[in-house]
């Protein structure tokens, strides 16, 4: 079944001493985002998030406002049906990876059942992993659960931040395509933020860079032999 609408981003955000121009519209089911350090990939994330209210932008995604301050709409990011993984991979200390799995289902109505738990740790095989606390994961392991734990939350979009950079080459591979295989299934659409052109190449099917302020198509930016 066809996305409708998809993402739609409009806004001019502070970026140190300059800004980044956004004016963007995607409705892929993978759309990545490149460019350099420091020149706001996360920012962008943050703004979709709705983690950046102060920022007059224009967010719309499957024909719902999230965002414009023309009209005073400013959603928290609570209800903007969003799952994300920070490229921190920040896991609740006090709790076992099946707790921090079973977290993400907390903050959605609609929780998952225990076999799609069971599923989708399996495939990102972290499944032996239950009972385990985060202090005693690998960083790859961690990034698995925290990927686990956005899925487990039904988003309608995913916001992924460099979500592969601590698994090997084989791993990520198995785990990028059953990430791809289970957004296609549940119609969930995705912003990649990634270095990796494998990893681009592979997952996304629009790639967009971002370069000296402004927000471009992959084949259309002047920046891309620099990537």
């Amino acid at each position: 079944m066809p996305l409708i609408d998809g993402l739609e981003v409009r806004a001019s955000v502070p970026l140190g001493p300059s800004r980044l121009d956004i004016e963007w519209t995607t409705a892929a089911v993978v759309s990545a985002v490149m460019g350099p350090s420091g020149s706001g990939k996360t920012t962008l994330l943050r703004l979709i998030a709705g983690l950046l209210p102060s920022v007059p932008a224009l967010v719309r995604f499957r024909g719902r406002t999230w965002q414009d301050p023309e009209r005073g709409v400013q959603r928290p990011p609570w209800l903007r049906a969003i799952g994300w993984a920070p490229q921190e991979a920040c896991l609740f200390p006090h709790l076992d990876v099946g707790e921090n799995l079973r977290y993400g289902a907390k903050t959605t109505p609609a929780a998952p059942d225990a076999d799609r738990c069971a599923e989708i740790a399996r495939w990102l095989q972290v499944d032996h992993l239950l009972d385990r606390a985060p202090r005693n994961l690998s960083g790859g392991e961690r990034q698995r659960v925290a990927l686990g734990r956005a899925l487990l939350s039904s988003p309608q979009l995913l916001l992924l931040d460099e979500p592969f950079s601590a698994l090997d080459a084989p791993l990520r591979r198995d785990v990028a395509s059953n990430l791809v295989a289970w957004c296609r299934k549940h119609e969930i659409q995705v912003v990649l933020v990634s270095h990796d052109r494998e990893d681009v190449g592979r997952l996304a099917q629009e790639a967009w860079i971002i370069g000296d302020g402004r927000l471009n198509r992959a084949d259309e930016s002047p920046f891309q032999n620099q990537m």
